[in-house]
């Protein structure tokens, strides 16, 4: 059995997954399943949990390996599984050398341990601390875009340019599973896109965990903007373009002649919005208010008219009335938003908004439901736009591809995963378009 990795979460733990297997790859570990773990939610760690207890149940000899922001905030939960060999940090699964020596599991477990900083609670046994190799995120100050030339089965790459966040939104666990912001430096980031296009990519995501603050703890403190600018100078090859998502405040002007002037960068923006209503945004200690996030998409609909909007949206927030949940339900058509990640709040340990008056589950549910609705209608409205024009998008696996506007599409001898096709759209239907290949 080869190397499985398991990936849950976000755009960032899809690429480090990639890093994780050439790491392993290159190592010869095998016979092995590593899950890089989520910890936005209790439910992405209740599915990773479940994953966990199936795989080993398919593979009773396999090492199994945990690792992610869930592994670094809650090595101890992970430990105590008996189904798990090692856990390992988020720091430490970006490193070679934590995938070259694999040992049997009682001697790899003690070899962990001695190098490990982690400081087990005092209820927890020796046997399950042993399998624990996470340090101190906070001490990190220093990221790196690994050098990774294949992404299994995608259309596109993912280059990071970013990790860790400064910010403490009250309802947020991950900057204690990231660490503080740190940016990649520009030199490397163009390296690295350099590299992926003379591998044969057309298409770059450029991902982080909040990209919106790149470039602070850099010499000359360059803005997103500025970094995009040079990148797409230094590299004309490149094709197209994308982020993960932004925050609307922290957009500069460089970025907004982007929108205007570059075609390449492709008109879909993903906004971590998280609510629309002044007095939840506040509670959540977010930077934008209603107002801002609404003059974020007038203004770059205005530079660019065929622009589509994703957002991030938490339904259910402590303390959330009906009518503050009007307001986040009523953003979604004011700003025109079309791809609608919508999650029901889930309350984090240690984060200021556990302690918060909390909304009853089956209320955050029905609110989540009707958001997710309402996204299904909007979603469904845009794709039927479609219908009769031409288009052009990047081929992923399956006979999908994904449009400039990031709307999938079915297609017949769509030819090879990562080539640019064009195509006309003919029909809608069951979450995806339906095109035919053009000369």
């Amino acid at each position: 059995m080869a190397v499985e990795i398991v990936t849950f979460g976000c755009r960032l733990n899809a690429y480090e997954s990639e890093v994780i297997r050439d790491h392993a790859t290159k190592a010869g570990l095998d016979d092995a399943v590593i899950f890089n773990t989520c910890a936005v939610t209790a439910e992405a760690e209740r599915q990773a949990r479940q994953a966990i207890r199936k795989a080993r149940k398919a593979n009773p000899s396999a090492k199994i390996i945990v690792t992610g922001c869930s592994a670094q905030v809650k090595p101890e939960m992970y430990s105590g599984m008996d189904e798990v060999d090692q856990v390992i940090g988020n720091e430490e699964k970006m490193k070679s050398e934590y995938y070259g020596k694999m040992l049997p599991a009682s001697v790899f477990r003690a070899d962990f341990a001695a190098k490990s900083s982690y400081s087990a609670p005092p209820h927890l046994s020796i046997d399950h601390t042993q399998k624990i190799l996470v340090n101190d995120i906070m001490s990190v100050k220093e990221t790196a875009s690994h050098m990774v030339t294949s992404f299994e089965g995608l259309g596109r790459a993912f280059v990071q340019v970013q990790n860790g966040c400064d910010h403490r939104c009250t309802f947020c666990i991950i900057p204690y599973g990231r660490g503080n912001s740190r940016s990649v430096p520009m030199g490397e980031i163009v390296s690295q896109v350099r590299m992926l296009v003379e591998h044969g990519f057309n298409e770059i995501v450029l991902t982080g965990v909040d990209i919106s603050d790149y470039g602070k703890d850099l010499p000359g403190k360059p803005t997103l903007g500025q970094m995009m600018k040079r990148l797409l100078s230094l590299v004309p090859e490149l094709l197209r373009l994308r982020l993960s998502s932004i925050d609307a405040v922290e957009v500069d002007e460089t970025f907004y002649r982007l929108i205007a002037e570059e075609p390449r960068l492709m008109p879909h923006i993903h906004v971590s919005l998280q609510a629309g209503d002044d007095m939840i945004l506040k509670r959540m200690k977010r930077r934008h208010s209603r107002k801002e996030a609404l003059d974020f998409c007038a203004r770059v609909r205005d530079l660019r008219p065929d622009v589509v909007f994703g957002a991030d949206i938490i339904a259910g927030f402590p303390t959330e009335t009906e009518a503050m949940f009007a307001n986040t339900l009523n953003i979604v058509e004011e700003a025109g938003l079309t791809y609608l990640h919508v999650f029901p709040y889930s309350a984090r340990e240690g984060t200021p908004a556990a302690r918060m008056p909390q909304v009853a589950k089956e209320i955050r549910k029905e609110r989540a439901a009707r958001l997710r609705a309402e996204g299904e209608k909007r979603m469904e409205r845009f794709f039927a736009s479609w219908i009769g024009k031409e288009t052009c998008g990047v081929v992923e696996n399956n006979a999908i591809v994904r449009t400039d506007h990031f709307v999938p599409v079915q297609m017949r001898g769509a030819g090879p995963v990562g080539s640019i096709v064009r195509l006309a759209i003919t029909a809608a239907g069951n979450g995806k378009l339906q095109g035919s290949a053009l000369s």
